[in-house]
């Protein structure tokens, strides 16, 4: 087939309902890697979904164990085409964040999909299942167009990512030469704006944690209590307010990052701004400069008595899950220690620092002139017509960091997503004119890549 017909090919495919027919049997699987989930609907959507669909592409494909004790499983595929041809290798997560039913609203379930004019609704059509269906059916246009990919094509899925990719980092390390590679080609997060492709390199870190104020078993009564006993929830209220100011500015000086340079400034200064508060965060920084370039903290939940039938009475304890996105420069490793020494330092050694269960996701920024980078750009405006946003990181977080620390790769990510899709929330949605010009895009570009396959090598 013709260049062009296969592209038409792809676009049809997100144009005529067969993504939205596939996307539905793939959120119907409840792949919950959070407290929701059982481990045989992780392994389930590998098994029943992952391996015939690439099996099907002519990958050879293995499921792994692993390596933690109680880690989700993961699942490689291989397509070897040539030992003298470039190798792209591609990601995905399967796993999704707890369901919350309760919380979508009304006709909506989220792993029953449903389409409402652009939008599609369900529990992973944005993060991050729709995102490796693109590419893999992707892929799957350039082998029927073509007859062959016209290069070596490595395919990674995991089921933990919701959980901070648990035991990936160590899989890596393990498994190096079945995933090496010339360069990673995924898709996750949003999108900067709706209607032009984004591309970044990195992301930011982000580390969750709890703080803890446990001063007594039991609650006790307010009005004989209230002025004798230390509330808590007032201390705790008041530790966080020692971590931002009343506009979110960061009070930590460790957590301060000195990473914002010049060039990064130079990169985020036209960029369109997401929605956004004017009187929130950091007062002199651009909204980019705060999202991209900047650390953000956040309370995630907070615990204490039973807001839905309050009492009068004072709690024995309070507890709020918070957590730091974080930009490269920032020392993962001294965050929590800094936050002691800085809650010490004012007067709150009551309160306690803990560790979350989750695994903390690393920092990583990649260049943006990188020949692959640069190649990825022109591929993606000539294919949509427009010049893509390209981001030094995303405000997110993802496991780059596997990918650039132990497989020493370049990496690009594309996303098909939105930032008001809602994904780790209710109503989470994908929008089919971002698919559909995705699936566009990638076919693309794994067309320019087969095409200039021996040149690409070289840039390696």
């Amino acid at each position: 087939m013709e260049r062009q017909a296969i592209i038409a090919e792809a676009s049809a495919y997100a144009a005529n309902g067969d993504l939205a027919a596939d996307l539905k049997r793939l959120v119907a699987h409840r792949s919950i890697s959070q407290s929701e989930g059982t481990p045989e609907a992780l392994m389930n959507y590998l098994s029943d979904e992952m391996v015939p669909l690439l099996k099907g592409l002519g990958y050879e494909t293995t499921i792994f164990d692993n390596p933690r004790e109680g880690g989700a499983p993961l699942l490689i595929a291989t397509r070897i085409e040539g030992e003298d041809l470039p190798t792209v290798l591609t990601y995905g997560h399967g796993d999704v964040c707890n369901g919350e039913a309760a919380r979508w609203r009304e006709g909506l379930d989220p792993f029953t999909l449903s389409i409402e004019g652009d939008r599609i609704y369900g529990r992973g059509t944005a993060d991050n299942k729709i995102q490796h269906l693109i590419n893999i059916k992707a892929l799957e246009q350039v082998i029927k167009g073509r007859g062959a990919l016209g290069f070596n094509s490595k395919i990674i899925i995991e089921m933990a990512e919701e959980t901070g990719s648990y035991g990936l980092r160590e899989f890596f390390e393990d498994k190096k030469e079945a995933l090496s590679a010339d360069v990673l080609i995924a898709s996750d997060g949003p999108r900067l704006a709706v209607d032009t492709p984004t591309m970044f390199m990195g992301s930011r870190g982000g580390l969750p944690f709890d703080l803890v104020v446990h001063l007594r078993d039991g609650d006790h009564h307010s009005g004989n209590f209230g002025g004798l006993l230390a509330d808590p929830v007032v201390i705790l209220s008041h530790a966080i307010a020692t971590i931002v100011d009343a506009r979110g500015q960061i009070m930590v000086p460790e957590w301060r990052p000195t990473s914002l340079t010049d060039d990064i400034r130079e990169a985020l200064k036209d960029l369109p701004p997401r929605r956004h508060d004017p009187d929130w965060g950091e007062a002199d920084l651009t909204p980019s400069e705060r999202v991209f370039g900047w650390n953000s903290f956040a309370v995630l939940a907070i615990s204490a008595g039973n807001i839905a039938a309050p009492q009068n009475a004072i709690a024995g304890s309070a507890r709020a899950r918070c957590q730091l996105r974080f930009v490269v420069g920032t020392d993962v490793d001294d965050i929590l220690p800094s936050l002691r020494r800085h809650l010490d330092a004012h007067g709150f050694p009551m309160v306690e620092v803990r560790e979350a269960k989750d695994e903390p996701f690393k920092a990583t920024r990649f260049p943006p002139d990188h020949p692959w980078v640069r190649f990825v750009e022109t591929s993606i405006a000539k294919s949509s017509g427009k010049n893509p946003h390209v981001l030094p990181n995303l405000a997110g977080s993802l496991p780059n960091d596997a990918f650039t620390d132990i497989l020493g790769l370049p990496t690009i990510w594309v996303p098909h997503s939105h930032a008001e899709c809602g994904q780790h929330g209710p109503n989470e949605h994908a929008l089919l004119s971002i698919a559909e010009e995705g699936m566009r895009v990638m076919t693309a570009l794994f067309l320019d890549i087969a095409e200039q396959a021996p040149s690409l090598r070289a840039k390696t």
